[in-house]
């Protein structure tokens, strides 16, 4: 394998900053970082890549700036291809559950069964204009028993399967390729960005018990709930940390970079933290007195408009049905997560426990220190599930029997990589165990 195929590019293209990061694993199987390269975003509107030419610009900025931080510490490689996240207000989630019919009663189910239910469901008639992007299989039912995880090597005559199917405006994932390709670049995988996030921050634990992740970008918020080590919901919030920005802005009059500086540096998400005579003073035109702005009053700008994007997320709980079975609360991440007190205000509006989501547990030293922020969760989780599918692809060319090897090659064609990924137990099949046994 060559030094390349080791290393990964995850490309996050989000509505404040294009960010590229370099990764490789090292020996304890941790993230190391080896570069990152960053640039302001003005082609992409809360999420989706709106102007092409501006996003190419973003995107040539940050791998070049990537680039420059490798031969910085010496490192010779080509970035080629990057593994990108898609994200917008274009993104839909479905419930569909799919059945299939089998052989005889006395036949097992194989492995191809699966793959064959999961095929069909690929061909789910949508909206016009909307293009799926994941099919995640959740429990399966044989005949009349339900909640099967595995069905392989169960004997019945018709095969059911709930789906969640993850879909997008054909035109925005279009853009998204475009963008990456007029930049010089192949795009490896494209990946829902919460599913992204979620590899960065969640533990197996949380997922297993219930938990409801919250990535809090510039222009939306990605909502996605997992249970019993499955994804089962995902929505996405038009509202993210530009709209708290011109909140700061016109309750308290100050320019748009003010107002951004402000609500970095003295923002919180809880007004009764700050004191009354907490003041701030700022720079104003040319030739006029400095404005102060009292803390406090800072605070409740802010505080009113997170408020309403949590009732909004604990709309979304409801909505799922596992308001109740959510042991593991709301983890949040993303570069809105880091307000201050943001856990306690979650913690008051949806009655759930809450903790701000670090990508810390994957990564291992860096030379990039400021990586471990929430802020780069996104672009984290891009680099692990890239190293899982190296991880798969690896285990794909170990099948010794040639036929099995390039079915497996052409169900990955097929399918992609996720939407094969089925839940066995407390492990996740695919990317656990020996791919030949699929």
């Amino acid at each position: 394998m060559s030094v390349e195929s080791k290393i990964i590019v995850g490309l996050d293209i989000g509505t404040t900053k294009v960010c590229a990061i370099v990764g490789k694993r090292n020996e304890h199987g941790k993230i190391e970082v080896l570069a990152m390269g960053k640039a302001e975003s003005l082609g992409v509107i809360r999420g989706e890549v709106r102007n092409i030419e501006k996003t190419v610009r973003a995107i040539n900025e940050a791998i070049e700036k990537a680039r420059q931080s490798l031969l910085k510490n010496k490192i010779q490689l080509e970035i080629h291809n990057v593994h990108v996240g898609i994200a917008g207000q274009h993104i839909k989630s479905l419930q569909h559950r799919n059945s299939i019919s089998l052989g005889a009663r006395d036949e097992e189910i194989s492995k191809e069964d699966v793959a064959r239910l999961i095929k069909d469901t690929n061909k789910l008639a949508l909206a016009p204009g909307d293009e799926i992007i994941h099919v995640l299989p959740q429990e399966y039912t044989v005949d009349d028993i339900n909640d099967v995880y595995d069905p392989v090597g169960m004997t019945g005559v018709r095969l059911s399967s709930n789906f969640h199917v993850i879909t997008g405006n054909i035109d925005a994932i279009k853009n998204i390729y475009k963008s990456v390709e007029r930049s010089g670049l192949k795009v490896a995988d494209l990946i829902l960005e919460p599913l992204s996030s979620s590899e960065a921050v969640l533990t197996p634990e949380e997922l297993e018990a219930g938990v409801c992740l919250v990535d809090i970008g510039g222009g939306t918020t990605d909502v996605a709930i997992f249970k019993n080590g499955i994804i089962r919901h995902t929505a996405v919030i038009p509202f993210g940390g530009n709209i708290i920005t011109k909140d700061v802005e016109e309750g308290c009059n100050v320019l748009r970079n003010q107002a951004e500086a402000l609500k970095v540096k003295f923002g919180s998400a809880l007004s009764d933290e700050n004191k009354d005579n907490e003041i701030i003073s700022i720079p104003s035109f040319h030739g006029r007195p400095p404005k102060e702005v009292s803390v406090k009053n800072l605070a409740l700008v802010i505080q009113a408009r997170v408020e309403e994007i949590f009732e909004t997320v604990l709309f979304e709980i409801k909505s799922s049905g596992l308001e109740k079975k959510l042991n593991a609360g709301i983890v949040i991440t993303g570069g809105g997560s880091q307000l201050k007190h943001l856990d306690k205000l979650v913690e008051y509006v949806t009655s759930l426990d809450a903790r701000i989501g670090y990508a810390n547990e994957h990564l291992g030293a860096s030379e990039v220190e400021e990586i471990k922020s929430p802020i780069y969760a996104t672009g984290v989780g891009l680099v692990l599930k890239g190293f899982k599918e190296i991880e798969e692809m690896e285990k794909i060319n170990a099948i010794p029997n040639p036929k099995e090897r390039e079915k497996a090659k052409e169900e990955v064609k097929q399918f992609g990589i996720l939407t094969r990924i089925f839940h066995q137990g407390k492990r996740w099949l695919m990317e656990e165990d020996d791919l030949s046994d699929f």
